[in-house]
């Protein structure tokens, strides 16, 4: 197939179809890389931003602008980190009721290759911080969003992003002070 009828094909879809797989095509890799961040699971990372994009494309016509797109799904990821993480989190008390013994870490073996003793370190002590200030400096300073952007994104305002970022970096530098 040449790229005139590449092009053609692109046309003929709907527009949330095009919409959607445009925005999927860009940015899907950059917003996986944000759910492991803030989950430690690849494969929950994964079905949190396939669910995000499903949600995007569902709700495709309700959007007062496309250009929104990317902020509706960036929020959706994060939303669902969220109600992923209180899953966890009761699952994990229920297991430490119903056993004694120590349970396994929560990162797959893949995850645990990929990354480097110190950048592990690092992650941990990001996943250690209060969920909003751990959300503002992954959106800041990972994916490199203006203070507006993460504000949007988190749907709180610029002051608040800057002291959530205030706090998580006085934080992060008290837990990796005290780990060396």
């Amino acid at each position: 197939m040449d790229s005139v009828d590449t092009d053609t094909a692109r046309a003929a879809r709907p527009p949330a179809q095009a919409g959607v797989t445009a925005l999927y095509e860009a940015h899907a890799f950059g917003l996986v890389r944000l759910a492991i961040i803030m989950l430690g699971d690849r494969a929950a990372a994964e079905d949190v931003v396939q669910d995000a994009f499903f949600g995007l494309y569902r709700n495709w016509d309700k959007l007062s602008d496309p250009a929104n797109a990317l902020t509706y799904v960036r929020a959706s990821v994060l939303n669902g980190c969220r109600a992923t993480l209180r899953q966890q989190s009761r699952r994990d008390r229920r297991d430490r009721a119903a056993a004694t013994d120590t349970r396994s870490g929560t990162e797959s073996a893949e995850s645990l290759v990929l990354l480097s003793e110190e950048h592990r370190g690092v992650l941990l002590a990001v996943r250690r911080l209060p969920e909003r200030q751990r959300e503002a400096l992954v959106l800041r300073f990972y994916f490199g969003l203006s203070e507006e952007e993460t504000a949007s994104a988190m749907r709180i305002s610029r002051g608040t992003v800057k002291s959530s970022l205030s706090r998580a970096l006085a934080a992060l530098g008290r837990m990796l002070a005290e780990e060396s």
